[in-house]
């Protein structure tokens, strides 16, 4: 994909974000504390597995 047609969709990709907070931001911010959960998720279980793995 040439550069700019990434430009652009990270562009539109900003500009949706930025309309989803000002339209809802509280569904946005269950969207995001959503997805922390899950990141925080992994690296706990991935924690715990080379914890298992030490014992």
């Amino acid at each position: 994909m040439p550069p700019t047609i990434k430009k652009i969709i990270l562009w539109l990709l900003f500009g949706f974000l930025i309309y989803a907070i000002i339209t809802s931001p509280d569904r946005a911010a269950d969207i995001v504390s959503a997805f922390w959960d899950i990141i925080a998720d992994g690296f706990r279980n991935i924690g715990r597995f080379f914890e298992e793995l030490m014992r």
